[in-house]
């Protein structure tokens, strides 16, 4: 039925409970698996009219850029282990500085994904309530079939 399952998480407990269905979906299916994690880029305010913005500096950016690596690693170490636990291996993707849901569209269509799983929500606050859940946008922009956990 599907035999190459992409997996989104951004390490949240709602995006754990996607992952551990798609893994055992994954498992029983015999199908493989690739783990995508998405980090946004740091937002620049660059201001407008007189209001003065916020440009930051080249060590900011390296700083921000080497927590969202570390995050990230973190993300997909803990879903390897649970992926290893059932006895499937999966393909680890960090995607960097992208807008969630656009690298998620474009990554299982690069790798001739044929089901992407995920959860209901992961992201929060007021980003949410303004652009709704990553979740939705995968829905109504994507070509690909999506499983919603909740």
């Amino acid at each position: 039925m599907y035999a190459n399952i992409l997996l989104s998480t951004d390490g949240s407990d709602v995006a754990r409970k996607g992952v551990k269905h798609g893994i055992a979906l994954a498992k029983a299916l015999n199908a493989r698996v690739t783990v995508i994690t998405v980090t946004e880029p740091l937002p620049v305010d660059y201001g407008g009219g007189h209001a003065s913005g916020w440009i930051p500096s080249q060590e900011e950016f390296d700083r921000f850029n080497a927590a969202c690596r570390e995050r990230a690693g973190k993300v997909l170490d803990e879903t390897r282990a649970m992926a290893e636990q059932v006895g499937i291996s999966a393909e680890l993707l960090h995607v960097p500085d992208a807008h969630p849901a656009t690298a998620i569209i474009e990554t299982a269509k690069s790798r001739g994904c044929d089901l992407i799983i995920m959860a209901s929500h992961g992201r929060r606050g007021l980003r949410k309530l303004f652009l709704g859940s990553q979740t939705s946008e995968v829905l109504a922009d994507g070509s690909v079939p999506v499983l919603v956990v909740r």
